[in-house]
């Protein structure tokens, strides 16, 4: 059986748990919710273990904090003697609009710490799933920014999002990485501005002269 995993960066504990910087942590536990599965408390982070169409998902949440999250990814990748072509990490990124995914086969870690330390201990040659959080902050508040919490009005964006991150996990393990950057690699459409209501009588108004 070809076997996957599926991480999603974050940090443990319930001060972090609806922060920004968690949304892999996020996107799994809606994947986990989703195909009714829990997480256990396992070495190096959470765990949980499905199968989709004869292929064997391993969803890890790491507990080692966010800068060694490379620790976890290496460790499971080599216990479960899983290819990193079948590894799948999904972050938040600052760079792209909220709420906007971006899916890559591979590439540079940027300067997001979880990444970074990947790319320290297996390299760049793994695919990845990044989630716009946007930038809207002061200048310098970047780690409170990412540490804060969604509000109602971004997670009204961000829980679409979330869904279709599920679906993406989905199409990565049964249609592989290309076809899925293809399908999904597309900016949402901006949402419309509902139109002003016509002033009262306009219905009769002569239509105005060029």
């Amino acid at each position: 059986m070809d076997k996957y995993l599926i991480v999603g960066l974050g940090n443990p504990g319930a001060e972090y748990s609806a922060t920004r910087h968690n949304i892999g942590y996020m996107v799994l536990d809606a994947f986990a919710k989703a195909s009714n599965i829990v997480f256990d408390d396992r070495r190096y982070g959470y765990v949980a273990e499905c199968s989709v169409r004869g292929r064997k998902l391993f969803l890890l949440k790491p507990t080692t904090y966010m800068n060694l999250s490379g620790n976890a990814v290496r460790y499971w990748l080599n216990k479960e003697n899983i290819d990193e072509h079948r590894l799948l990490v999904i972050s938040d990124d600052l760079s792209l609009p909220l709420g906007t995914l971006r899916l890559k086969a591979r590439g540079s870690a940027g300067t997001h710490n979880g990444l970074g330390h990947i790319q320290q201990l297996i390299g760049q040659d793994y695919p990845r799933l990044r989630v716009g959080l946007g930038n809207d902050f002061p200048r310098g508040s970047q780690v409170d920014f990412v540490l804060g919490a969604f509000t109602p009005e971004e997670h009204a964006v961000l829980d679409p999002a979330i869904d279709t991150a599920v679906e993406i996990i989905k199409s990565f393990v049964l249609a592989g990485i290309d076809i899925t950057m293809n399908q999904f690699n597309k900016r949402p459409p901006r949402p419309k501005k509902p139109k002003a209501p016509a002033p009262e009588g306009a219905g009769s108004a002569e239509p105005a002269q060029p």
